[in-house]
């Protein structure tokens, strides 16, 4: 059965979803489909041009339909929508942040985040600076929610008395309020 570019993303998602970002090469993926190695390079060409394609598809699945009207509204549940995309994938963050993929699902999100943007006044520059700001926030916060160890959390800051004042809140691990509250700052 002849393979195509999709089946090699399909299945090196699949390969990250069941065994994380470090399992996913061309072997592991020519194993899978029970093909050649050269028959995945032909689709994909390199390790770094399979993590783009990979990335974009993570990215796809931010929905673009029915988003609120009001432009901060819409900004805010693009960046939520987002990161539902990126948590719904082992290692989905630490993917799409090790790229740059200037492919179709990634800027039609880009797309629309900064149509938002413009929408709600903010120059240019303001926009495309919000966007990117939005972005990497979502994408850090997300790698960090993905990468966290299960179970309590002894973290030390030894005598670093501002650290000491705030850390029960650098202990909580209210990933969702934490996105809500960044994203409300970065749109304020």
């Amino acid at each position: 059965m002849t393979k195509s570019q999709a089946d090699v993303v399909r299945t090196a998602l699949e390969i990250l979803d069941e065994l994380g970002a470090e399992a996913v090469s061309m072997r592991a993926i020519a194993q899978r489909l029970d093909v050649r190695m050269n028959t995945v390079l032909w689709h994909v060409k390199s390790k770094a041009r399979l993590e783009e394609l990979m990335a974009d598809a993570i990215v796809a699945g931010v929905s673009l339909d029915d988003l609120p009207r009001h432009w901060r509204e819409r900004a805010a549940e693009i960046a939520r929508r987002y990161r539902h995309a990126l948590l719904a994938h082992r290692d989905g963050a630490a993917v799409v942040a090790g790229t740059y993929a200037a492919e179709p699902a990634t800027l039609d999100t880009a797309e629309a985040l900064v149509a938002a943007l413009l929408d709600g006044g903010l120059s240019e520059r303001e926009a495309a600076w919000t966007c990117w700001s939005l972005i990497y926030f979502v994408l850090g916060l997300a790698q960090e929610e993905q990468a966290l160890p299960r179970g309590p959390q002894g973290l030390d800051v030894g005598e670093r008395s501002a650290l000491r004042r705030v850390l029960p809140f650098l202990r909580e691990e209210s990933f969702d309020e934490r996105f809500e509250f960044g994203v409300a700052k970065l749109l304020a």
